[in-house]
């Protein structure tokens, strides 16, 4: 059974076990209801939903998955967004710097 983004749900059980804050800026989840910024959202670090792997599926609070949209992972990194608050290589969780080092 997956579900509303076709992850199937072993994997979501896998990532949400993993990803307890987001894995860019490290802020803790909130619910929706305390705030829509910080609440958790299914990422793509690859940005292609065809790919449904445990290294592709993360965690992020929606204002870094609304700031990173479509860019790519290298390009999303050197924005004034991250700049500005410090995201950066070294800053993001393992799943993202083996993401990084992968070349994404």
């Amino acid at each position: 059974m997956a579900n509303n983004w076709n992850i199937p749900s072993q994997l979501e059980k896998e990532v949400r076990e993993r990803d307890k804050k987001c894995v860019y800026c490290g802020a803790e989840f909130t619910p929706a209801k305390i705030s829509r910024r910080t609440c958790a959202s299914w990422e793509h670090i690859i940005n292609d939903a065809k790919i449904i792997t445990q290294e592709n599926i993360c965690l992020c609070c929606c204002s870094c998955n609304a700031s990173k949209g479509q860019k790519q992972l290298s390009q999303w990194l050197q924005s004034k967004y991250c700049i500005e608050r410090g995201i950066n290589k070294d800053s993001v969780a393992p799943i993202i710097q083996k993401a990084i080092e992968r070349g994404l």
